[in-house]
């Protein structure tokens, strides 16, 4: 019986490290499908003039989840509710947030970039999301760097812990 419970122990450990080594991995990708979400959605709303809630479906299914959750449901709140596309937005990400991967460095730039949608001209609105199409490449970047580093070290550290557990323990 000990056994068992050293072997379920070293398991859960090492399921503990491989999912933080797996968030760790998923972050990165997860940025990528912002940039390519926004870079759609410059398209559709400058070159296609395409109603917000319209792009926002279209986006949405280009994209795996959770990403396209946020577009998704950034559409919906802006079919369902009488809501600005400022507060849609901040719904959207309020609602998907912890589907994600990502850091409250992003959420603050997807806030950001919440706050200007659909308060101003075209121009401004390329200005706007290009700007955050740079911000999220710089957390991309840090990402890719933090992955690297700590991704292999996360799933030993799960392993080696439930060791220490298990021998502690007996």
């Amino acid at each position: 019986m000990k056994w068992l419970g050293a072997v379920l122990i070293v398991l859960c450990a090492t399921w503990i490290g491989f999912e933080r080594a797996r968030r760790l991995a998923e972050r990165p990708r997860q940025l990528r499908q912002l940039k390519v979400a926004l870079q759609s959605l410059e398209a559709e709303m400058l070159y296609g003039h395409t109603p917000l809630a319209k792009a926002s479906d279209h986006i949405a299914s280009q994209l795996s989840p959770p990403i396209s959750g946020l577009f998704s449901r950034f559409a919906e709140n802006l079919r369902a509710k009488e809501l600005s596309a400022h507060d849609a937005w901040a719904l959207s990400i309020q609602g998907t947030w912890s589907d994600t991967a990502l850091g409250e460095s992003e959420r603050e730039v997807l806030s950001q970039f919440g706050a200007t949608l659909g308060t101003t001209d075209r121009h401004q609105q390329q200005k706007q999301l290009l700007l955050t199409q740079t911000h999220l490449e710089r957390e991309e970047d840090e990402a890719k760097e933090l992955q690297k580093r700590y991704e292999q070290m996360a799933k030993t550290l799960g392993v080696l812990a439930g060791l220490l557990i298990v021998i502690l323990l007996i």
